[in-house]
């Protein structure tokens, strides 16, 4: 029966009896064991909070500083230098983010300049500010500006190119005689035009400036775009002349740029009633169902803890589950350096050699006791580097012969057998 070698690291049952009981020891990571394990994953994620970080600065250097055709804002897109000129000939202007703010001007009797660019204002709250102001320019206006401040007029696109001459009775717009490319038009129909509203700058059948009375008794002007106001495009064409002509006709001008807060908050849908009616069950549910397969998969508190089990492991267990892999990868080569490395072991011990005998002298030794020409020996110990299966094979054993053939050449009655022809011992 061959013996089976165990792990003398785990003892077995049956040598020494029930294994006593230490104390668990925890092991669950630390903070700095967490950190080093996930080092990789936290300098992805600093790099790319960083990058982010510098992103955001290199966009907050280039974006506009404020909102467009604001008069504190020097950026293209800005009106800094339409203020400045204003200021310069004797306008107060002041720069108001308010519809209240906006009314209180306008009460006295400032010329009110509107660019609602969010489109944030509804009807009723223009409505309101025309009711109060005496005059109001108002700079791309939308559908709901139209329709209270000039009923009758409508969007009608872009011009092709620039605008022709004025051809109206506006002063600004007949001191400015032409205006830049880039102008949107606006329509006047039959209503309108007996209503007393002209348009300046015609293009096709619209007109990139129209002017005339509201129904509630308010001078507005109406320009399609925002070049005539903005910094890059202000000094085009006759677009400062009509900018300053329109804004400075009253000692103070109240600068007014809606912003959110400018919005009716109690008009604007809800979120239930923009959803469908099934959203709300459906996120229930999911709210539901993951706070469950967080209870059904999710382990217990407390840290993870160590046990001695008594169990042992035979170790050829770990030989056959070596030589699996060894055959998987085909690592002929790193096998039968395995096995070279163990018969140079027992070879070296049986020879009575010490154990930091080089392997040379366990040729040397090999090769006297056996009669084996060192060179062969050394191939097979050593050297031989094995092509295919076949060839491992036939090493394997060659190992196993020259072991079989020292044990035997030192064997105690090695030679009284080699003294009788016979073979038989005496």
């Amino acid at each position: 029966m061959s013996a089976v070698r165990e792990d003398p690291a785990v003892p077995s049952a049956s040598e020494s009896g029930p294994v006593p009981a230490r104390a668990a020891r925890a092991v669950s990571p630390g903070v700095r064991a967490s950190l080093s394990r996930r080092r990789t994953w936290v300098v992805v994620a600093v790099a790319l909070l960083a990058g982010a970080l510098v992103l955001v600065a290199l966009q907050g250097a280039i974006r506009a500083p404020g909102p467009p055709l604001a008069a504190d804002d020097p950026a293209p897109g800005g009106a800094q230098a339409l203020a400045r000129v204003l200021e310069g000939r004797g306008v107060e202007v002041r720069q108001v983010r308010s519809l209240d703010a906006a009314l209180d001007e306008a009460r006295r009797g400032a010329t009110v300049f509107v660019h609602d660019g969010l489109g944030v204002l509804d009807r009723e709250r223009i409505g309101e500010l025309a009711s109060v102001a005496d005059a109001i320019v108002i700079a791309r206006p939308d559908f709901a500006a139209l329709e209270v401040l000039a009923p009758g007029v409508r969007l009608a696109g872009a011009a092709e190119g620039g605008p022709g001459p004025a051809a109206c009775a506006v002063p600004a717009a007949d001191r400015a005689g032409t205006l830049s490319d880039g102008q949107r038009l606006l329509a006047i129909d039959d209503d309108a035009a007996a209503a007393g509203f002209t348009g300046c700058f015609p293009s096709g059948d619209g007109f990139a400036v129209v002017a005339g009375t509201a129904p509630d008794g308010a001078e507005v002007a109406l320009v399609g775009a925002t070049t005539p106001f903005a910094n890059e495009t202000i000094d085009e064409a006759g677009n400062a002349a009509l900018a300053i002509g329109l804004l400075g006709e009253r000692e103070r001008l109240a600068w007014y740029l809606p912003g959110p807060g400018d919005a009716d908050a109690a008009g604007a849908p809800t979120l239930a009633e923009l959803t469908p009616g099934w959203v709300s069950p459906v996120l229930v549910l999911l709210v539901v169902v993951t706070i469950a397969a967080g209870a059904w998969r999710g382990r217990r508190f407390g840290p993870l803890v160590v046990e001695d089990l008594p169990v042992h492991v035979p170790a050829s267990e770990t030989g056959e589950g070596r030589a699996r892999l060894y055959a998987r990868s085909s690592a002929r080569l790193r096998s039968i350096d395995q096995l070279r490395i163990g018969t140079i072991r027992r070879l070296s011990a049986a020879l009575r050699l010490p154990r930091s005998a080089e392997v040379d002298a366990v040729v040397a030794s090999a090769a006297g006791a056996t009669g084996r020409p060192a060179a062969s020996v050394r191939a097979l110990l050593v050297d031989a580097v094995p092509r295919d299966d076949r060839e491992l094979v036939r090493l394997a054993r060659d190992l196993d012969g020259l072991e079989r053939a020292v044990h035997a050449a030192i064997a105690p009655d090695a030679s009284l057998e080699a003294t009788d022809p016979t073979g038989r011992r005496p």
